[in-house]
């Protein structure tokens, strides 16, 4: 995989400006959490994509590689199983590899576009996540239409909300129910997110009075210089200046909870990283001297205390409250 261009060669690739980095060393801690991307393509396309996912990608996890994932899991101590994309319901391994893990007592976790459930072929996917305790982390980069119809495209912002109603009727969000229901804040551009309990609260004011939307977390994450939003950034000239951003940002304790000392990230083909964004770098797991290593390696590995591949782009997950796959890190 050629840097972040992911076959397309008409996009800056942010990988030759992320090299030299003053970012502190990093190892692993006990691996607890999966991520796997069953694939690109994706039913949006939105702004700040770090992964360039999109409706003509054919990336996708083949049934044998899922049948491997499955094997290590059971195998393994992991604990969480968190599917990402494009979006992951898009691949037709995806009900099997949430079965077989359920039925091993591992965590689910569906990162949802929302959009998805209204899809061809999706009529029943609602009901799926909630018959098997599946958490469900929503994109909703605003509360506000036009913001989110700007990032993500025209009418995304209605068919969410709509999303988010028929998932509050199956139990997610309330309080009542252990059916987890968080959303994703992504700022509109290069710029850190605010404060999440703040945020946190303005989204759950606004949404539940205009809409009748609950959810439980809003998780803001800080967008990375890599993929769609890092070639947009080089193309405007603010590529330097985000990073600077970033690194000024810096807050040294997050680095101990930083999203990579507990998580491996897999790609559609089962190759491993010590996270996403690596992974859309390009910069895979390297151990015991092989150039790249497959989810079969590391069945017979112990990967605890190894250190990480670490570049300039790390800052984003460091800078201010921190920003992870599980929102806020301070």
């Amino acid at each position: 995989m050629p840097g972040s261009s992911l076959g397309y060669p008409h996009m800056h690739d942010p990988l030759p400006l992320l090299v030299h980095t003053s970012f502190p060393p990093v190892r692993r801690s006990r691996l607890t959490t999966l991520q796997v991307n069953l694939g690109y393509r994706c039913n949006q396309s939105c702004l700040h994509c770090h992964v360039n996912a999109g409706p003509k990608r054919t990336e996708q996890m083949s049934a044998r590689t899922v049948g491997q994932l499955i094997r290590y899991m059971r195998a393994s101590s992991v604990a969480v199983l968190d599917l990402t994309g494009g979006a992951p319901e898009l691949n037709p391994n995806f009900r099997h590899l949430v079965d077989a893990a359920v039925q091993h007592g591992v965590r689910v976790i569906d990162r949802c576009n929302l959009t998805i459930l209204f899809e061809p072929g999706q009529e029943d996917l609602a009901e799926f996540l909630a018959d098997r305790r599946v958490g469900v982390v929503a994109s909703l980069p605003c509360y506000l239409g036009e913001n989110v119809d700007r990032q993500r495209g025209k009418g995304v912002f209605e068919a969410s909300i709509a999303g988010l109603r028929r998932l509050n009727a199956l139990g997610y969000g309330r309080e009542d129910t252990d059916l987890s229901l968080d959303l994703v804040f992504n700022p509109q551009g290069p710029v850190l997110p605010p404060a999440q309990v703040e945020l946190e609260r303005a989204y759950k004011s606004e949404l539940g009075q205009r809409f009748g939307v609950q959810f439980d977390r809003l998780l803001t994450l800080a967008n990375m210089p890599i993929g769609r939003f890092g070639s947009t950034l080089i193309s405007k000239g603010q590529f330097k200046d985000y990073l600077e951003l970033l690194r000024a940002a810096h807050v040294e304790t997050n680095v101990e909870h930083v999203m990579c000392r507990n998580t491996v990230s897999i790609d559609w083909q089962g190759y491993a990283y010590d996270c996403d964004f690596n992974q859309m770098l390009g910069l895979p797991m390297r151990l015991n001297g092989s150039p790249r290593t497959h989810v079969t390696d590391l069945v017979s590995t112990d990967i605890e205390g190894r250190p990480i591949a670490i570049r300039d782009h790390c800052f984003g997950c460091t800078a201010g409250q921190g920003s992870s796959c599980g929102g806020a890190l301070a």
